[in-house]
């Protein structure tokens, strides 16, 4: 593939956008998802005349009868679309303590406009070609999981949040996260499921990630709030005194008990004492089962609960069902 690199004005490509022929959006591209932050520093740097990473284009249709063709962007969409709210004083870009295109001064209005961008033109494709380069450009690794690519899209309050708890020493005492979930960031996703939960229920795998990373993207106004109710349940688990050898503290367990317990109010809970101990025995009997060992304390809830826990453990009919096998233990031990 051959590409040509040149530079373009930023009143070149405003005007181009304004007539239609550069296409922003084609329909493959992600959508914006930079927040307020990002796009203030990134006209910040247009601003003061700093360089920005080039802008791939691509050849689009051509009109046979009038000759007139346009092109679209294969990567740099968020760039371009920044400029061209700032340039029109759009309703979707707030400027904080920036100042308005209008404000500025007309010596620095030009130097705006004339600002050189490095636009590399990558020809005539096909929509196949087109999508390849995009995805490629956009991924470092095929094999990236869903928390990998959501993490490379969203970098805003609600991520930051599960990122934060992700790191909280309760975890790492216990042990929760091995290395390759790090690596991976299967923690910050744990997280992020366990957040989401308490916000809205539960809900199967990891479908509601990406709305609510998008939705609190800007701002969450629930983190501090979100924050304390989980450290208060780490530190009402840790007053359970559950050996660490209970299957209490694998993934799927904790994440139901620490939904259940939160939603309960960790505050209101009479007796961590005796709690730790029926709960010490249901996950004895539960890991029991699968010795051939018949539960005797929790007979009917422990064997449903073992069904849920051992097979499409993130669908959410069997969160629910474990759900509210732990609600159905932990309830006598907590005030109304």
């Amino acid at each position: 593939m051959k590409t040509t690199a040149t530079n373009k004005k930023i009143r070149q490509l405003l005007t181009a956008i304004s007539d239609g022929s550069l296409i922003l959006r084609p329909e493959f591209q992600r959508r914006l998802v930079w927040t307020d932050k990002h796009k203030q520093e990134f006209i910040r740097t247009v601003l003061e005349g700093l360089p920005f990473p080039e802008i791939f284009l691509a050849d689009g249709d051509v009109d046979l009868t009038t000759g007139r063709g346009n092109q679209q962007v294969v990567d740099g969409q968020q760039r371009l679309t920044t400029l061209y709210q700032y340039f029109n004083a759009s309703k979707d870009l707030k400027l904080g303590s920036l100042e308005s295109y209008e404000d500025l001064a007309d010596g620095a209005k030009l130097a705006f406009l004339n600002y050189d961008v490095v636009v590399r033109d990558l020809g005539e494709l096909t929509e196949h070609e087109v999508r390849n380069v995009f995805t490629r450009m956009n991924s470092t690794n095929y094999g990236l999981n869903a928390m990998e690519v959501n993490n490379a899209r969203f970098d805003g309050a609600l991520k930051r949040t599960a990122q934060e708890v992700s790191e909280w020493k309760f975890f790492d005492d216990h042990r929760v996260f091995n290395a390759v979930d790090i690596r991976r960031m299967n923690d910050i996703r744990w997280c992020l499921s366990l957040i989401i939960t308490m916000i809205s229920g539960y809900f199967s795998r990891d479908v509601e990630h990406e709305t609510y990373l998008e939705q609190y993207n800007d701002e969450f106004p629930e983190s501090d709030e979100v924050k304390e109710k989980l450290q208060m349940t780490a530190g009402l688990i840790e007053d359970l005194s559950i050996d660490g050898s209970s299957r209490m503290w694998q993934k799927n367990d904790l994440f139901t008990l620490m939904v259940e317990l939160s939603d309960l109010g960790p505050e209101n809970c009479t007796d961590a004492t005796a709690l730790g101990k029926r709960l010490a025995i249901f996950y004895a009997e539960v890991d029991g089962i699968s010795e051939g060992i018949d539960p005797k304390a929790f007979r009917q809830s422990a064997e449903q609960y073992r069904v849920d826990v051992i097979s499409g453990t993130n669908e959410r009919a069997r969160r629910i069902r474990r759900g509210n096998v732990i609600r159905e233990i932990a309830t006598p031990f907590f005030s109304d």
